[in-house]
């Protein structure tokens, strides 16, 4: 999977000039950073990016343009990408579970911050980081409130155990620090105000003044046509809460999203390989391609369909079962998939919305995911 080189000026004066019949995914630099300055201007505290929910060296590039100095990685791979690409950004090793060689590594690499959620994970960073000026995040968690998945089934300790955690760290010499996630694509800004108050008790019962309190991802992107991401009202709240609970003691402030920066910059061309007895539609990009996510957490409701000629099919909307291109029936989008009812073979599927968790999942899987990208001014079609 390559860049294309030409900007196009939108992605319907790519598909009508070159109707491809593999995916593609239209990168809007401009969406990016303006996702990336609303950040930057309304969050009160620290911006960092979570890599891993598109490591595209143009994602990259584009945030470090737009002031982001900062980035979540979660692993050897991702701290090299970002060494190279923004060498004086900071990197917050936030993968609370790393073997010995990738502490080393991290370490050799300059890396002066840390996330654990155990005490055998905390044991090995006392052995192996050196103390000085090093940052360790103690990651707690709560039950899962208003997001689409519950990262705390694999990570996170409990506030009893966050809270011996984050006193052996201070005892240890370490910057002590709190971090968090309220779950992906958390749609209620309530849901980071039970975790700030959370962080403050666990301060105050470990006797410890944290320096940083990192308020997670979970920040969503624009999924659904009738459910916008109200960001600033979150950001309001973080920065209220964190007053009320933390008082004079109150931590600096970091934020991880992913999703929120990178998922309204790509939008998915997908084009339809048939429709079978006017009932299911056959996609070239399946759940083994870009729309891994889908069956996780959703169907992107934001869809279009457009002719070869890039114009739009205007037919009632009528719930179709969806299939990607595989032979394995799991290939197959969750529900009944709205598209317009004059869909016809040749056409295209035009989801937007689709920057994160797309190209990173992306599979060659029965010989499909030949996928390409092309750069846009405008993601509008």
């Amino acid at each position: 999977m390559g860049l294309s080189k030409t900007i196009w000026t939108n992605p319907t004066e790519f598909l009508r000039s070159q109707q491809p019949e593999n995916p593609v995914l239209f990168f809007s630099p401009s969406a990016l950073q303006s996702a990336a300055r609303r950040f930057i201007d309304g969050f009160p505290g620290m911006v960092t990016y979570a890599v891993k929910s598109n490591p595209g060296e143009e994602v990259v590039e584009n945030l470090s343009a737009a002031g982001v100095r900062g980035y979540d990685c979660a692993s050897s791979f991702e701290i090299d990408l970002i060494r190279r690409l923004a060498p004086d950004a900071a990197i917050h090793y936030n993968n609370p579970v790393r073997s010995r060689t990738e502490i080393a590594y991290a370490v050799e690499k300059g890396v002066k911050s840390y996330s654990v959620d155990s005490a055998s994970e905390l044991a090995k960073l006392i052995e192996l980081v050196p103390v000085r000026d090093t940052e360790i995040s103690v990651r707690f968690k709560l039950p899962v409130a208003g997001a689409a998945y519950n990262f705390g089934a694999k990570f996170g300790a409990t506030a009893e155990l966050a809270t011996d955690l984050l006193r052996t760290v201070a005892a240890a010499g370490f910057i002590p620090s709190l971090t968090f996630h309220p779950g992906t694509q958390c749609t209620d800004p309530a849901a980071w105000e039970t975790y700030i108050r959370t962080a403050a008790d666990i301060a105050r019962n470990a006797g410890v003044t944290i320096a940083r309190l990192n308020v997670g991802g979970g920040f969503p992107s624009h999924r659904l046509t009738g459910v916008i991401p109200a960001l600033e009202a979150t950001f309001a709240l973080i920065d209220r809460v964190a007053t009320e609970a933390f008082g004079d003691n109150r931590p600096l402030l970091i934020c991880e999203p992913g999703r929120a920066l990178c998922g309204d910059a790509f939008t998915l061309a997908a084009r339809v390989k048939a429709v079978r007895d006017d009932s299911h539609v056959f996609l070239n990009d399946g759940v083994y391609g870009t729309l891994t996510e889908l069956p996780l957490i959703g169907v992107i409701d934001r869809m279009e369909v457009l002719t070869p000629e890039g114009e739009h099919r205007e037919g009632a909307p009528q719930g179709r079962i969806v299939f990607g291109p595989t032979c394995d029936s799991v290939d197959r989008l969750p529900g009944d998939v709205m598209l317009a009812s004059d869909i016809a073979e040749g056409d295209y599927v035009i989801v937007h919305g689709m920057g994160s968790y797309s190209t990173v999942t992306n599979t060659r899987f029965n010989g499909f995911g030949d996928l390409m990208m092309a750069t846009v001014l405008s993601l509008k079609v």
